[in-house]
């Protein structure tokens, strides 16, 4: 048991609580019993835990809300440490959304904007998001109409590559537009 540090006090004890329960934490009348080389029955929770202890393994709990609750016969660390594996797997098969951010000025020119332009290309060839805006500093903000003309400009010249998720919108001192890969937009 491991030991942390108390509000108060120096140390308490921290309890790890443990997903599934097993052997004499099962406080039900009857389960369900499964496992391999097992007799697959309803029985009393003390049939079940006898039978579990002459094979040497555990009684686990696995499905505690069907009637009656399902029981299976494995070694407990063994099956905590597939599940483990598994939810890894599970995590590292998701797939993560990135979103790339691309700023412009009201004022940008021709060469930065086709600069600008390659390295969305490129984003959007990754399978990334592309969340382009135009930065209004100071008096600037006055030439609104400049940034979204920008902003749709810049949609225009990724259309084959790329979908509008979101048109141009004003937030603050930032107006902005999100692009999406082609292949993956929600309908």
């Amino acid at each position: 048991m491991a030991l942390q540090r108390g509000p108060r006090g120096p140390r308490t004890p921290r309890v790890v609580e443990e997903p599934y329960r097993i052997n004499d934490k099962i406080k039900v009348a009857k389960v369900r019993v499964v496992g391999e080389n097992i007799t697959i029955g309803v029985y009393s929770i003390q049939e079940a835990i006898e039978i579990a202890k002459s094979v040497n393994l555990d009684l686990v709990e696995i499905s505690p809300n069907a009637d009656p609750p399902v029981c299976k016969v494995i070694d407990y660390s063994k099956f905590k440490y597939e599940q483990k594996k598994k939810q890894k797997e599970l995590k590292s098969k998701a797939h993560k959304v990135v979103v790339k951010e691309i700023r412009f000025s009201p004022n940008t020119e021709q060469h930065d904007f086709d600069f600008k332009l390659k390295h969305a290309t490129e984003f959007l060839k990754e399978g990334s998001k592309v969340r382009a805006y135009v930065h209004f500093v100071g008096r600037s903000i006055v030439y609104k109409e400049r940034g979204e003309i920008l902003l749709l400009k810049f949609a225009t010249a990724l259309e084959d590559l790329a979908k509008v998720e979101e048109m141009p919108r004003l937030e603050g001192k930032r107006m902005y537009i999100i692009l999406t890969p082609k292949g993956t937009v929600k309908k």
